[in-house]
């Protein structure tokens, strides 16, 4: 399974978004807050709480 590049949740396939930046690099969102944070809003997911990658490096 592949994991969602903002916030770390799992993605059923066939869900999701995939994301290709100029440079190739591939980006998985599992909904559109995630892409919205992390393009639009260059947010990064160790600073926003919500996510799942901020819960894990807090413990």
């Amino acid at each position: 399974m592949v994991k969602c590049t903002f916030c770390g949740k799992e993605l059923e396939p066939g869900t999701g978004t995939m994301y290709v930046t100029k440079e190739g690099k591939l980006l998985y969102f599992t909904n559109s807050k995630c892409e919205k944070n992390f393009i639009k809003l260059n947010r990064k997911p160790l600073k926003t709480k919500w996510s799942e990658r901020w819960q894990s490096n807090k413990a």
